[in-house]
C-alpha cells in the first residue's frame, strides 16, 4: 500500500498487519510463563512492526510480510530479555518434573499418565496440573543442554526463547538430534503427540487447539508443558544426562 508520492502507507500497513502481531504474540505465549501478559507482547510487537516499516526496502527482495515477523518477533524477544521472565522457583520446579518423569519412565518402562507423574511427586493432580500451568516458559530442546549442566546460567533466557537453535523446528533440521527427537515424540501419549503437531508443524496457537480438542485454553497449556517436560526428560536420557 503506497500513498500518492509513492511512500508507504504508514498507517494503512499497521492496520493490516495488526492481525500478525497478535497470532504471533499468542503463540509465543505457549513458550511464557502466565506472568507475561499477551497485551504487553503485542503492543511490543506494533513498535517491532512499526520499526519494519522503516528500515524496510523492497530493493532487498524480501517479502515484506516475512521482514516484518522477523522484526516483531525481535522486539517480542528483546521485551523478554529485559525481564526476567522465569523465576528461579519455576526453574526449580521444572527441574523437578522432569526428574520425576525420568525416575517413573526408567521404573515403569513407558510413559506415565500424569496422576503418576504427580504422586511421584507427592501432590495432588490438582496441584500438579496447576503447577504445569506455572511452569510453563520452557522450551523443546537446546543444544546447551547437551552439553552443560549449569541450570543457573545468565544465557538462559537466550537458550530457551531467543536463540534460533532452540526452537524446535529448527532442531528438527538437526541431523544429529533428528532422531532421537522423533522417536521421542512418538512416545508421547497420543493426545500429546497431536499437540505438538498442532502447535509446531500447523502453527496454530493455544485457543485454536483447544477448539480442536474441545478442552480448555489451560488445560492445552498443560499438556503443552508436560509434554515439554517428557520431551526433555527423554533427550537427556538419549545424550546420557
Amino acid at each position: 500500500m503506497y500513498t500518492a508520492k509513492g511512500q508507504l502507507d504508514r498507517s494503512a500497513l499497521i492496520k493490516q498487519y495488526q492481525p500478525l502481531v497478535r497470532r504471533l504474540a499468542h503463540h509465543m505465549m505457549a513458550k511464557l510463563p502466565a506472568s507475561v501478559e499477551v497485551d504487553d507482547l503485542i503492543q511490543v510487537g506494533l513498535i517491532g512492526l512499526s520499526d519494519a516499516l522503516s528500515r524496510y526496502e523492497a530493493s532487498q527482495g524480501v517479502q515484506f510480510e516475512t521482514f516484518a515477523t522477523q522484526r516483531i518477533r525481535g522486539a517480542m524477544l528483546d521485551e523478554l530479555r529485559e525481564n526476567d521472565w522465569m523465576s528461579r522457583g519455576s526453574r526449580k520446579s521444572q527441574k523437578e518434573i522432569e526428574t520425576a518423569l525420568r525416575r517413573l519412565e526408567h521404573r515403569l518402562g513407558r510413559s506415565p499418565a500424569e496422576s503418576e507423574i504427580a504422586a511421584e511427586l507427592g501432590m495432588s493432580l490438582a496441584d500438579y496440573q496447576s503447577l504445569l500451568g506455572k511452569v510453563r516458559g520452557t522450551q523443546l530442546v537446546y543444544l546447551e543442554d547437551m552439553s552443560r549442566r549449569n541450570e543457573d546460567d545468565d544465557t538462559y533466557l537466550d537458550r530457551h526463547v531467543a536463540d534460533q537453535d532452540a526452537d524446535p523446528l529448527n532442531m528438527l533440521r538437526d541431523q544429529r538430534l533428528r532422531q532421537s527427537l522423533v522417536d521421542a515424540i512418538k512416545g508421547l501419549p497420543e493426545r500429546e503427540q497431536y499437540i505438538m503437531s498442532m502447535y509446531y508443524e500447523q502453527d496454530m496457537n493455544l485457543k485454536e487447539i483447544a477448539a480442536v480438542l474441545d478442552v480448555t485454553e489451560s488445560r492445552v497449556c498443560q499438556l503443552h508443558s508436560q509434554s515439554i517436560a517428557r520431551l526433555r526428560a527423554k533427550m537427556r536420557s538419549h545424550q546420557g544426562g
